[in-house]
């Protein structure tokens, strides 16, 4: 093993505080395989940084269910702090123990561009402790629902970028299963029709679905891998730049994948009003 897979810029205390590194700085075939996945996924993000800077340079970062702030240390660590020194970095999680832990490690590395909040999505929305319009929400690998919760937060502080790696979905293939006899009815229900097919299905249709939402609120949307399936099985990473007003087309669609399938009791989360959302105000 080299040390050429480490940035010359990347805090080997930093690494070594998120087991990257071992103690004695050394690396094996895990800490190999989560920094490959680290810088790649910076590389997708990189570029909207860049662009931030350049638009504004004190914009404002949230990670959003941040958990230990992974993301969150690794874009200070290799950009905000060498490139962006007026921006912001927030982590947001509801586990007060790893708020706190957040708060200590950053004290330590001295990097002060970042703060942590203990809020609940809800609070997250209205607390005047965050800028009624952020620039960038993240939320890397976030459970279920806690994806939607981040896109909500995003639409509701008029993000002009959303990074997302969704993680475990279960609750579109939840109400898949609960509707799955009158579904039966029309043919295109083979597609879950079988257990394992109903959650593959379900968790595909679930992105999908985030997306079209996304497009609906004028967000041009882009869906790739973050690292090779022999690196991490939930790889599917979406990335939304907002770009211009509602798009009618996306919500007819939206509306009517629910509609076909079943999915009323869906609406509420993947179909937001969207006079109940602030338009972005452009810098």
């Amino acid at each position: 093993m080299t040390t050429t897979e480490i940035r010359p810029e990347q805090s080997i205390d930093l690494l070594k505080a998120l087991h990257i590194l071992t103690r004695d700085g050394k690396m094996n075939q895990d800490s190999r395989r989560k920094l490959k996945q680290v810088n790649h996924l910076f590389q997708f993000i990189e570029p909207m940084l860049k662009k931030l800077k350049d638009i504004h340079p004190g914009f404002c970062v949230v990670d959003h269910g941040a958990g230990k702030s992974y993301l969150g240390f690794i874009l200070v660590d290799l950009f905000l702090r060498h490139h962006a020194p007026d921006a912001t970095m927030i982590g947001i999680e509801t586990r007060p123990e790893l708020v706190a832990s957040s708060e200590k490690l950053a004290s330590q590395l001295g990097f002060k561009q970042m703060r942590f909040l203990n809020l609940s999505v809800a609070d997250s929305i209205t607390t005047p402790s965050l800028p009624e319009q952020v620039d960038m929400v993240t939320a890397l690998h976030a459970c279920n629902t806690a994806t939607d919760d981040a896109i909500r937060f995003g639409l509701a502080k008029q993000a002009r970028y959303m990074v997302l790696v969704p993680c475990c979905q279960a609750e579109v293939a939840a109400v898949l299963r609960q509707q799955k006899a009158q579904q039966l009815k029309d043919p295109i229900a083979e597609l879950w029709r079988h257990p394992i097919h109903t959650r593959e299905f379900g968790s595909q249709l679930t992105n999908v679905l985030r997306c079209l939402q996304l497009q609906a609120h004028g967000y041009q949307v882009t869906v790739t891998e973050l690292v090779g399936w022999e690196h991490s099985m939930k790889n599917e990473l979406i990335i939304a730049e907002h770009q211009g007003p509602p798009k009618q087309d996306a919500i007819d669609r939206l509306q009517a994948i629910l509609d076909r399938l079943g999915l009323d009791a869906l609406k509420e989360r993947f179909f937001l009003p969207l006079q109940t959302l602030p338009a972005r105000t452009e810098a």
